[in-house]
């Protein structure tokens, strides 16, 4: 018998449903930590087969950064109204715009940066890497690792989440998908800057 303190516990730390944290503390022998371990695996490979289903309910947000300089327009999409409507996913909305605001990402993930602007950083980064005597046969290696670094400045969801640097936005997205039970997508966004 799993201690009802305990599932209170993990379900305020997770939001998970009470028949989960239930199920978890019990495969964890009453160890929250343990539990909580369970729940995120169980949560992703839950997350997984969200993502397949259509999220066309929603919201469009603006934000407008103090001082009217910069602006930006969000398409922030999931499954139901009840959800659209939801606090949590409305903080979402809010919290992303004002990513987009400060980040300043040109793209929403890695697919949408265009070819040519990828062939262009490619040369760019073995014009570089040749200046610095890099053997030929590690080039290939090196520049994966700079282009996944390219992504994570250029990308939405590959950034790192201003107000928690512990996670990448797509993380963050992936953590309310688990709470909300419905797929939670970035449809567009545009960034405004006063002058550009």
């Amino acid at each position: 018998m799993v201690d009802t303190s305990l599932i209170t516990q993990l379900r305020t730390k997770t939001g998970a449903g009470i028949v989960d944290c239930k199920e978890a503390l019990t495969e964890a022998n009453g160890d929250l930590v343990k539990a909580e371990e369970i729940l995120r695996k169980k949560g992703l490979k839950t997350v997984a087969k969200k993502a397949g289903r259509s999220a066309k309910e929603g919201v469009i947000t603006s934000y407008i950064h103090a001082g009217g300089k910069v602006g930006v327009l969000l398409e922030l999409n999931c499954e139901t109204d009840f959800v659209a409507r939801n606090e949590e996913f409305q903080g979402l909305a809010k919290d992303l715009s004002m990513h987009i605001a400060a980040s300043a990402p040109e793209y929403l993930k890695p697919e949408d940066v265009p070819a040519a602007v990828l062939e262009k950083e490619k040369e760019i980064l073995r014009a570089q890497l040749k200046a610095e005597k890099k053997p030929e046969a590690m080039m290939d290696k090196i520049i994966e690792g700079k282009l996944a670094k390219f992504y994570e400045e250029h990308c939405l969801l590959k950034q790192v989440f201003i107000k928690d640097e512990t996670k990448k936005i797509e993380g963050l997205i992936q953590e309310k998908i688990s709470k909300t039970g419905e797929n939670i997508e970035v449809k567009r966004f545009t960034r405004y800057m006063l002058g550009e």
